[in-house]
């Protein structure tokens, strides 16, 4: 555990260790606005060195799911102030996670006037939950036009500078799990003729000139992004693996150019080392690897060198003391499924720490 432990430092980014909170959805934002509870979730965490908080909506159009936190607006801005003061009392640095749904919502989720929009006109399988009628078939989206994707990207500009002015350290690109962004990657999601559609390059457009807008607008160093490659989430079909792995080289290049502080990989069993070689080639700022990573084999993750710092997500969901328990060997609680995103302080803020 020496190496998880220990504080982290690369190119200018530096943390108090090697740990990460990923981002998790919690649904706790009652209209949408951070708040007291929050404040209390997140304060409870600040083991981490770097927090990524739950997916938050950049536009009132990303709220595809209910009760997530948006920043797009004064009075959430003033609710992020008092999580990120809180986290900052632990020595702690805390990213938002900008985070656009797109077609994976339902229009009884967004605000009066909302439109559900996507990359293209191609609807969702599956359903979603909304407060107001329970589980609910996806939404149409109405694609995007190439005037919408322009004011879409100033829209995510707009959020990362408002998440500045909250106090964060910097913000997230979500450019995985099947949402907004990850749907203009895939070809199957993506039909468009314009400059965002067809070819690799421009598949990937909007998430460089977001990148790039952003990096200008807050500074390059603020800006992270995560993505999840052969991931099948959000209904996402799976394409030609070589055209998977060319699109994250291309990426990872493009954003090494950019020179945004870190990539975040959200890992699963259908991605060949091929596809993490080649990140790793392609990008030299910080890479951070979530998902299958325990206390036990954190380290052996680390020395591998893919992943500079990794993420753990349910660990500390359950165990608000996580990085304590690390450092004493001690076991963790279990998470409560059922509470996962229901409102209020059960199985959110109520899981015991340890008196060591």
């Amino acid at each position: 555990m020496n190496t998880l432990l220990t504080a982290y430092q690369k190119n200018g980014f530096s943390l108090k260790n090697h740990i990460v909170m990923a981002p998790m959805t919690r649904s706790r934002a009652i209209g949408n606005l951070p708040n007291d509870l929050m404040t209390s979730y997140y304060g409870q965490r600040i083991g981490a060195g770097l927090i990524i908080t739950e997916g938050t909506a950049p536009t009132p159009e990303g709220l595809g799911y209910p009760r997530i936190p948006g920043i797009y607006n004064d009075a959430q801005i003033e609710g992020w102030k008092k999580i990120t003061a809180k986290v900052h009392q632990g020595g702690s640095k805390i990213f938002l996670q900008l985070m656009h749904t797109g077609r994976i919502g339902h229009t009884d989720n967004l605000p009066e006037g909302s439109v559900l929009a996507g990359a293209s006109a191609i609807r969702a399988a599956g359903q979603i939950y909304t407060d107001t009628a329970g589980m609910q078939d996806h939404s149409i989206p109405v694609a995007l036009t190439t005037e919408g994707v322009s004011t879409l990207e100033a829209g995510f500009v707009t959020a990362a500078e408002n998440a500045i002015k909250a106090g964060f350290d910097g913000v997230e690109l979500h450019g995985a799990n099947g949402y907004l962004l990850e749907q203009f990657l895939n070809p199957n999601t993506n039909d468009r003729t314009d400059a965002y559609g067809g070819s690799i390059s421009n598949r990937s457009r909007i998430i460089l000139e977001i990148a790039a807008k952003t990096a200008a607008a807050i500074g390059k160093d603020k800006v992270g992004i995560r993505f999840s490659p052969y991931s099948t989430l959000g209904d996402l079909q799976p394409y030609d693996p070589n055209e998977v792995d060319d699109t994250y080289t291309y990426l990872a290049g493009e954003l090494n150019k950019i020179g945004i502080a870190y990539i975040h990989i959200s890992s699963n069993p259908s991605i060949p080392e091929r596809t993490f070689t080649a990140i790793r080639a392609h990008f030299s700022n910080t890479l951070i690897l979530c998902n299958g990573i325990t206390p036990a084999n954190a380290e052996a993750v680390l020395q591998k060198g893919f992943a500079d710092i990794v993420a753990f997500g349910r660990a500390f969901l359950a165990s608000p003391d996580f990085v304590t328990r690390i450092e004493k060997n001690a076991p963790l609680n279990q998470v409560d499924f059922a509470t996962l995103y229901t409102p209020g302080e059960k199985g959110y803020t109520d899981y015991q720490t340890i008196n060591f």
